[in-house]
């Protein structure tokens, strides 16, 4: 059987080994490999799944989640007020007075103050001067909560805050009516809730 001669030549595209550098007698210095600094990014919220049912379970742990950041907001506010005396609750439940005498019912209906207990933590507010609690004038079992002149002037400064953290949404929105649709959708939540624990069914 005959036996085919393969010339490297006459293939297209065949490799030819590189010319050998004339030695200088210095060895050629390797440089250095610098590591790529790993990019930083920036947290994102998890994508949205399909699903009414998928909606619901991201929409009540966002509501959660959102109710600590506020917190950690109010915090980081007082504390570059120079305020020391009181927490983030405290301050919440100073903002929910609103200027108004409430009963300690119903301030407690008026916000939701994470792992405090509310009677101890007017104890400190009314320690720190910045409520009073009077007995009411109907029903003297009942005390209502007042804000001092020292509660109001905080107060007064937590809204001036608030009312830049609003300009902040309304111009990050991508309409001015995300924020209303926001609030309409928890607001409806909040029905659907309440009407479930009164009457027990879906």
């Amino acid at each position: 059987m005959e036996q085919s001669s393969f010339d490297p030549k006459t293939v297209v595209g065949a490799r030819r080994k590189p010319a050998a550098q004339p030695s200088t007698g210095h060895a050629t210095p390797a440089h250095p490999t610098r590591a790529t600094p790993a990019p930083v990014v920036a947290p994102v919220a998890p994508p949205l799944m399909e699903g009414s049912g998928d909606i619901y379970v991201q929409l009540t742990r966002t509501v959660e989640r959102l109710h600590r950041r506020f917190l950690d907001v109010l915090r980081f506010e007082i504390t570059r007020l120079g305020i020391h005396d009181i927490n983030a609750v405290q301050a919440l439940m100073l903002s929910n007075l609103e200027g108004r005498e409430l009963a300690v019912r119903d301030l407690v209906e008026r916000g939701y103050y994470l792992g405090s207990n509310v009677s101890y933590n007017l104890k400190q507010l009314v320690e720190a001067g910045y409520c009073e609690q009077e007995r009411s004038a109907r029903d003297k079992r009942s005390r209502r909560i007042v804000l001092t002149k020292k509660g109001s002037d905080l107060c007064d400064k937590l809204a001036e805050l608030d009312k830049g953290h609003a300009r902040t949404l309304t111009e990050g929105s991508s309409s001015k009516e995300d924020p209303e649709v926001a609030l309409r959708t928890l607001r409806q939540l909040e029905r659907s809730w309440s009407e479930y624990l009164r009457y027990q069914e879906i």
